[in-house]
């Protein structure tokens, strides 16, 4: 039985083991099936088969041959060729999703794993286990809570600079409700998103964020919000701060699927400018919110309507600031001058504090005790950017700006020493003169021919 018993699985060796025994007298062919869980016309079979042909006669016939069910070796090199070309660092399920969208690809995603195993294109990793966290169960209505953050990543692959994309995501639904992309994470970004959400949404009940400087101020005893936090009041949305970033995992998770799928989706889509993805954003939003948003627990929507002015909306969603006018009715504003126009009926007086909404795109509106003020600017000098602020979310950005300039400064002198040790090679030790050259033969010191 040597090699019939090396050709064995375990399951036909126990099968044997109990066959034999029953050919022995051991036990009846009832207690057989019992064992086996088959029926006692199957053991009767099994009997007979090692009767006539000993061990082997228990080894099913196809052991050794290809399965009726295999896949053809043209379909395996046909859609392995396409993963290598296009989806060579996909993992096999996003893989999959491509291949079936684009391609055309029918089999499972375990298949197209094991195929890429096999190739080399995936390695199996074991997962170490990871420290629990308490899940919080979501809410059970869409718009109680929109968590909001931002994610600094190289989001281009190289193609353009870093930048950073802000989203908007509910908590109830892990619906996607907005998201932008921006060069750095600033308010003006969050103000911007914001605008956006309450003017197609709507205003949610609250919104929950980390505790950086742009949602709450470190000093429990300055009563003054932020400016993020002023919008928020202004519109009654709740601002709730998380103490940790497990606690607001929903948006945590949604910037890890983020990071490998819209980065790849947007190398296939040959988008490489900041201006090119927020334009084709939107559309790739749906798709993933029809893959990944679930259904709330109940219908409600807690989202209120803006039922504002459009302009009122705008402003809220700007920065503010203050002045104080003079006798002339005038204010500086960063390098300008803003001079209130005459015949205006609500015009306040000297010295009186007016409103400054100073948008994204850089347009000032100017109100006093919410009426609108009409004036005409005179620009002075540009507002100096070393005295703007930075946070740790825009510190990096500023350094590596600052470093460009200066790594742009010594390419220039670089090349500016390269193009002077050229002249000097040629005989020119001042600019816009001619090269030094040999005097001919037989020229004077003047250059006049001698004569002998």
């Amino acid at each position: 039985m040597g090699q019939e018993e090396a050709l064995m699985s375990q399951r036909e060796a126990q099968r044997l083991a109990v066959v034999q025994a029953v050919l022995h007298g051991v036990h009846g062919q009832s207690e057989a099936a019992r064992k086996l869980g088959l029926s006692v016309r199957q053991v009767k079979r099994l009997c007979r088969a090692v009767r006539e042909s000993g061990a082997a006669g228990l080894i099913g016939r196809r052991r050794g041959w290809p399965s009726n069910r295999r896949v053809a070796r043209e379909e395996r090199e046909h859609f392995m060729a396409l993963v290598r070309s296009r989806y060579g660092d996909f993992g096999p399920l996003l893989a999959c999703e491509y291949l079936r969208r684009e391609h055309g690809f029918a089999r499972s995603e375990e298949t197209l794993r094991q195929w890429m195993i096999a190739q080399g294109l995936w390695r199996v990793r074991q997962r170490r286990a990871k420290r629990v966290h308490p899940a919080r169960a979501r809410r059970p209505c869409l718009g109680e809570p929109v968590q909001i953050d931002g994610s600094h990543h190289d989001w281009f692959e190289g193609r353009s600079p870093a930048c950073c994309l802000i989203a908007f995501i509910d908590d109830a639904t892990g619906w996607v409700l907005a998201a932008r992309f921006f060069e750095e994470e600033t308010t003006h970004g969050y103000l911007q998103l914001l605008h956006a959400q309450v003017q197609r949404h709507g205003a949610p009940l609250a919104v929950y964020s980390d505790r950086h400087a742009i949602f709450t101020k470190a000093d429990p005893e300055d009563a003054k919000p932020t400016q993020f936090e002023r919008a928020l009041l202004q519109l009654e949305i709740e601002p709730i701060c998380a103490r940790s970033p497990q606690a607001k995992g929903r948006v945590e998770r949604l910037f890890q699927t983020l990071q490998d799928r819209l980065c790849k989706a947007m190398r296939l889509e040959r988008i490489d400018t900041l201006q090119e993805a927020n334009a084709w954003l939107e559309g790739y939003l749906l798709e993933h919110n029809r893959r990944f948003a679930v259904q709330a627990q109940q219908p409600e929507d807690m989202h209120r309507p803006w039922t504002g002015s459009a302009q009122a909306l705008a402003d809220i969603c700007s920065l503010h600031h203050q002045r104080s006018l003079s006798a002339q009715g005038a204010c500086r504003f960063e390098g300008r001058i803003l001079q209130l126009l005459p015949g205006q009926a609500h015009a306040p007086k000297a010295r009186a504090m007016i409103d400054i909404a100073q948008h994204a795109d850089a347009s000032l509106h100017l109100s006093y005790r919410g009426q609108p003020l009409r004036w005409r600017g005179h620009g002075l000098h540009d507002a100096p950017a070393h005295r703007q602020g930075a946070d740790a979310k825009t510190l990096n950005t500023r350094v590596e700006r600052a470093r460009d300039a200066q790594r742009a400064k010594l390419l220039r002198l670089r090349a500016e020493l390269e193009y002077q040790d050229s002249q000097r090679q040629r005989g020119i030790y001042k600019p816009d003169t001619p090269p030094i050259v040999a005097p001919r033969a037989g020229a004077g010191r003047c250059g006049r021919r001698q004569l002998s």
